[in-house]
């Protein structure tokens, strides 16, 4: 009996049972498009650089290089390989591998070494003597020598083991991917950054322009009051203007401040020492194509998927881990080596010894412990398979927004410079026609407002263009798959874990 158990155990352990439910990869998703409306991000103005999506496209790993800006892409480049939090993520997927690694141990025997000397001292109690005893002496002080090799070993019957490697393989795979999305966030967050500064620098200079515009209209306010064409109404209400233009700049110095600060913390400097250079729009390249993966291969080129789909693996293995923690465990211990009296008499003959054991073990009442690990372990599989489709339905939302965004940009972008060319020269002619006597001040005054407003939305939908087209490579994914510097997951690992 005991040898039929023994190769049933065996042929269970080598012929790839294991208990639990196998995790199979959700089919692609087959969409016709992420938008309910067919969309083309087209400007509607000839001063207006045109974007066009190019469906089925893909992503270029080092997408920001699109941007023809050396000094944005030194930004990133640096910030990618100094950043310490993307560091951080680098270790922890490091310490995940190792961890399955060390969990693949468990499908090796167990062996393990001992050796120790002994020195003893037995008295005649202890050898059951009360008195001492003619010709024998009082104590008996003797020594042993041993040493010993040991082997250990579970038959993986119920697939504990390799479930146990299968979530650990998982969870490695989900820190990869953490990874990969930390760098896909960081690269898309220090180009909005670098773009963000650039726009904050025009927004700057522009205020500083109108500013200068201001006091000239100011001086020209003043002299018409002195002439009697203005009154003191319309030189306080100048000053006020010239005040308030002027307080504007405060804020945008800070903001651009802040900006570098961040941007000096994405490459890993501290903001005295990072010595970032100074960007503009202008040196920026708009990217005139835009790919647009096809829907049903967002789920794989999406790091955030990726890992929720990695996280449901795992918890799919732990209900595994689970079930095989109900069942009998077969283990086989054994052990050799020698105790002589003398250290020399070490492995020779009369001096060996060796014992065999054979341990089948399992729980009997466990208070429902196991049984409720067990369930507790189903309701975390399905809460990650819930967690997964809702980052899914997230990512198609976020592109989806994306695109609409884009095009939207290039409307408001052609509304914008339109509206800041009227109102240019609308404020032109008002100051002219104010200086000849023709024009009341508060028709200087609105047209100042309306030219400063244009002036200020006009770069703003510029840079936001430049910010949406980032978010687009980072919401198809950021190009990983097609980088190296950091690889991507080897294709089919967790599949070869499967039974």
């Amino acid at each position: 009996m005991r040898r039929k158990v023994s190769i049933i155990c065996m042929a269970c352990a080598l012929g790839g049972c294991a208990v639990g439910p196998d995790f199979h990869p959700p089919a692609p998703i087959q969409l016709a498009g992420y938008t309910a409306q067919p969309l083309q991000a087209a400007a509607h103005a000839a001063e207006v650089q045109p974007q066009l999506f190019a469906a089925g496209h893909d992503v270029a790993g080092e997408w920001w290089g699109l941007f023809r800006s050396p000094l944005l892409t030194g930004l990133v480049v640096e910030a990618l390989a100094r950043n310490p939090s993307l560091e951080a993520s680098r270790q922890t997927l490091r310490q995940a591998e190792e961890t399955t690694l060390a969990a693949e141990g468990g499908y090796f025997p167990q062996l393990s070494y001992n050796g120790n000397r002994l020195r003893q001292k037995v008295s005649l109690g202890q050898l059951g003597l009360n008195s001492p005893v003619k010709g024998f002496p009082t104590s008996e002080q003797y020594s042993i020598y041993t040493a010993q090799v040991g082997v250990n070993y579970t038959f993986d019957v119920w697939g504990q083991t390799r479930r146990t490697v299968e979530g650990d393989a998982a969870l490695a795979e989900s820190k990869r991917f953490e990874l990969l999305g930390a760098a896909n966030t960081l690269a898309a967050n220090t180009a909005n950054a670098a773009i963000n500064a650039a726009a904050l620098e025009e927004e700057i200079a522009a205020e500083q322009k109108l500013v200068a515009a201001e006091q000239r209209l100011l001086t020209t306010v003043r002299r018409q009051f002195e002439l009697g064409g203005a009154t003191g109404t319309d030189v306080a209400t100048q000053e006020t203007q010239l005040a308030n233009t002027e307080a504007l700049v405060v804020p945008l110095q800070t903001q651009l401040t802040q900006t570098r600060d961040q941007l000096a913390a994405y490459i890993g400097r501290a903001p005295s020492e990072a010595d970032i250079p100074p960007i503009t729009l202008d040196e920026l390249t708009l990217p005139g194509e835009l790919p647009v993966s096809l829907p049903s291969s967002l789920v794989e080129q999406r790091p955030d998927v990726r890992d929720a789909q990695a996280q449901w693996h795992a918890a799919t293995a732990q209900v595994g881990v689970a079930v095989a923690n109900r069942l009998p465990q077969f283990t086989l211990a054994a052990t050799g080596g020698s105790a002589p009296a003398t250290f020399g008499q070490l492995f020779t003959p009369g001096n060996g010894f060796f014992t065999v054991t054979t341990q089948i073990a399992g729980p009997i009442f466990e208070g429902g412990t196991l049984l409720h690990q067990q369930r507790a372990a189903q309701a975390a599989m399905r809460a990650a398979a819930a967690t997964y489709a809702n980052v899914v339905v997230g990512a198609y939302q976020n592109v989806a927004d994306v695109l609409t965004a884009l095009t939207n940009d290039a409307q408001a972008l052609s509304a914008n410079d339109t509206a800041a060319r009227a109102a240019a020269r609308s404020l032109s002619l008002a100051q002219l026609q104010y200086s000849a006597g023709g024009v009341a001040y508060p028709i200087v005054l609105t047209a100042q407002t309306q030219y400063q407003q244009a002036v200020i939305s006009l770069i703003r939908a510029r840079a936001a263009r430049y910010t949406d087209t980032v978010a687009l490579y980072a919401a198809l994914g950021g190009g990983w798959w097609n980088r190296k510097d950091i690889a991507p997951p080897p294709e089919g690992l967790l599949r070869s874990l499967l039974p």
